[in-house]
């Protein structure tokens, strides 16, 4: 099972990114698709999720009003639109899904992800 996130980069304060992460080697459908960060010397932080039903989209405080998860069932996709650039959202940043099965509440954190990726590292500068 691979989540692998691409598109990192360095981006201008005030600048935008899209991350993107495709999934392979099962499926996805029943399950959230989402996005962690972890800045350096920082724990982990929940960013947002794509639910599996379509029925939804959920932020982390921090970034909400900024960033916009969007999915796609077909491509076992998940991506991570990030506009707005803060230099404290340079982190690595991880796609990975949650582990609970059809899950459709409203209670999301960086403690529910199961399956994780290889992040991709993304940098905004003052």
């Amino acid at each position: 099972v691979q989540l692998q996130a691409s598109g990192g980069g360095l981006a201008q304060a005030g600048g935008s990114l899209r991350l993107s992460c495709a999934a392979s080697g099962r499926t996805f459908s029943g399950y959230g698709l989402g996005w962690i960060r972890q800045a350096p010397g920082k724990e982990r932080e929940f960013v947002g999720l794509a639910n599996w039903s379509g029925g939804g989209t959920f932020y982390g405080g921090s970034v909400k009003g900024r960033f916009t998860i969007s999915r796609d069932h077909a491509k076992n996709s998940v991506y991570l639109q990030m506009d707005s650039l803060k230099p404290e959202d340079t982190a690595v940043y991880y796609c990975a899904a949650d582990r609970r099965e059809y899950y459709s509440g409203i209670d999301y954190s960086q403690d529910n992800f199961g399956s994780w990726g290889q992040g991709t590292e993304v940098t905004v500068s003052s």
